[in-house]
């Protein structure tokens, strides 16, 4: 394996380019470490010395680091490592060995996040929001039916009734357009029609 080129990307940290392709990013004085220069070969043990030890040590703490201020999903986690140039092998080595002790957890995440916004957001807007974070829907549903099974968990025509409240908004003094236009808000929020007119009332 050759070096083929080492390109500055911060005052302290450098990518490090093995036959022509990204390998990996190090801090300068790693490179004096390692006796890393362009066009001087680097062995397989250094290498795996680099990978193993150096790169994967600092991607776990990365992710304990991270999680010490709030949770994250393990697809956020391996979206802040990808940002930070780590591999696919070392992003997976990192947030399974995080997980694997309990700091990150994709369906205690859900959970909370379903506690929190199911006081103000359907269902629908719900799973739509864990799923840009990374959440396979199987997590999703399994989030719900233990909130379910407990009864921390509002029903959708109560977070109906609650919206209509916070709009200021009552069926027995709204016009036909004022109707509208609250049937059209809570169907953008997420809410089925079903629900919309059980609490609104049927068309008229």
């Amino acid at each position: 394996m050759t070096v083929t080129e080492i390109q500055e990307i911060a005052k302290a940290k450098v990518k490090v380019f093995i036959d022509d392709e990204f390998a990996f990013v190090l801090y300068k004085g790693e490179l004096r470490t390692y006796g890393i220069r362009e066009e001087k070969e680097l062995s397989e043990e250094t290498y795996h010395v680099i990978l193993d030890e150096v790169l994967t040590k600092r991607a776990k703490l990365r992710c304990m680091y991270l999680l010490k201020s709030r949770d994250y999903t393990k697809h956020e986690l391996a979206q802040k490592l990808r940002k930070e140039y780590y591999s696919e092998e070392i992003i997976e080595r990192a947030v399974t060995y995080v997980a694997s002790y309990g700091y990150v957890d994709d369906i205690r995440y859900a959970k909370a996040y379903i506690h929190y916004a199911g006081k103000t957001k359907s269902r629908k807007q719900i799973e739509f929001d864990l799923m840009k974070k990374g959440i396979s829907k199987d997590v999703i549903t399994s989030a719900f039916d233990e909130l379910n099974e407990l009864e921390e968990l509002e029903s959708e025509e109560e977070l109906i009734q609650a919206l209509l409240v916070k709009k200021h908004y009552k069926n027995e003094e709204a016009t036909v357009e004022e109707r509208r236009k609250i049937i059209g808000f809570l169907y953008r929020k997420g809410f089925s029609l079903d629900k919309i007119y059980k609490v609104v009332g049927e068309r008229e």
